[in-house]
């Protein structure tokens, strides 16, 4: 039974890892510049939204309450999305659902997959295990985009290559992908070039696949939230829509997860809601798999098929023990952004998807903590994670136990 993080991990232990990190003032310079930044639009964020204290102590009492009670709203969840037409699959460990996406891709004859940012994949190692079976599989989010040409993992949760200068990607679009300097001038002229290189993987696709925020368990719903367009078009022009979904990623109802969404925007970015808030309940066409109804101009967007993946992959183990906490977390980034080990080394130290203070729990919760036990030491305990926490999770307390 396989649970992944990385692909592969480095043979050098994380102090290695880390000493290597503050022995480049490029990378110190491109982490202080970013996070300095996304903690200040926070804090202008929070300030600016009414009662924000109250709000977050009743996220937190949504989040415990709904992983207290995990079983039935991902049941609920399971029934409403076959109502609206869509195939669930709930995948034990990572290569279970490596296998049902190959399988699927492999059975409808996919060629080319356009991603959308997901977390989880990188998790699963998805990318790797679809490219040794042959298929193309393209990232859309930009900063995604840009570390697959890179060949590079992300480093960090929100912000993939928080670790790169406008300079780095230049020059990366010119060795790569052949750019002119006229479009790698500025940072509008480059995310044009991508743009155009990217629209055709679009209209191209077979299939799908997206990360998914939260799942809402009364109507089968997922919501997807970006800034790129990327997202909505991920999930809705090719045929078949693949969602990843930790099982932990779920809430209540429509109201709850409107809590969140108060939250989650300002606590990321520091916006009062991301440019992108998709809500998608089942696919378009929803007669039998053999049987798909022909399109017209009036039907709905939408895919003809989707397919949500849950994944427990280590979820039910954190889920009983005293690491279960971690599981509230809404993968906002602003813990890492606050933490000043993370400030000094970024991402790819920790050799982990999950990096910072909370990926320092969750992934020793995840993968065991015999192969991570120098994580939980990544830290100085000073607090800054729990305080900008939107749902005031207690890092500190784990990462002491740990």
């Amino acid at each position: 039974m396989t649970r992944r993080n990385s692909d592969i991990r480095s043979p050098l232990n994380f102090y290695t890892r880390s000493a290597k990190s503050l022995s480049e003032p490029h990378l110190r310079t491109a982490l202080k510049s970013t996070t300095n930044r996304i903690l200040q639009n926070r804090t202008r964020a929070i300030e600016g939204l009414e009662h924000a204290d109250a709000l977050r102590d009743h996220a937190r009492l949504v989040r415990a309450h709904t992983i207290g009670h995990l079983d039935k709203y991902l049941v609920r969840f399971a029934d409403a999305v076959v109502r609206c037409g869509g195939k669930v699959y709930w995948a034990k460990t990572a290569e279970a659902a490596t296998d049902y996406v190959t399988t699927l891709a492999q059975k409808k004859k996919v060629r080319s997959i356009v991603k959308s940012k997901s977390m989880v994949s990188e998790e699963l190692g998805l990318n790797q295990v679809l490219e040794k079976k042959g298929l193309r599989i393209i990232e859309t989010d930009l900063g995604e985009y840009i570390a697959q040409i890179a060949e590079e993992a992300p480093s960090h949760i929100i912000a993939p290559i928080i670790h790169k200068t406008r300079g780095d990607v230049a020059s990366l679009f010119k060795e790569k992908l052949g750019a002119t300097e006229a479009e790698v001038t500025t940072v509008s002229t480059m995310t044009n070039f991508a743009r155009r290189k990217l629209r055709l993987e679009f209209l191209n696709a077979d299939m799908g696949i997206s990360g998914v925020n939260f799942g809402v368990s009364e109507t089968g719903s997922l919501c997807l939230v970006t800034n790129e367009g990327n997202g909505r078009l991920t999930t809705t022009m090719p045929q078949i829509h693949v969602a990843l979904m930790g099982i932990e990623r779920i809430v209540p109802t429509i109201e709850d997860l409107e809590v969140m969404l108060q939250l989650l925007p300002r606590s990321a970015t520091g916006q009062k809601l991301t440019v992108y808030t998709n809500i998608i309940t089942g696919p378009r066409c929803r007669s039998s798999e053999n049987n798909l109804a022909r399109k017209t101009v009036d039907d709905p967007d939408g895919p003809d098929e989707l397919h949500v993946v849950l994944i427990d992959n280590g979820r039910s183990d954190i889920l009983g023990s005293s690491l279960a906490e971690i599981l509230y977390c809404v993968r906002c980034g602003a813990c890492l952004n606050s933490c000043p080990v993370y400030q000094q080394i970024g991402g790819h130290a920790y050799d982990s998807v999950y990096s910072g203070p909370m990926g320092s729990i969750l992934t020793p919760g995840l993968f065991g903590l015999e192969p991570w036990q120098e994580l939980p030491h990544a830290s100085t305990l000073c607090g800054a994670c729990k305080e900008v926490c939107p749902v005031r999770i207690d890092i500190p307390r784990m990462l002491l136990e740990l």
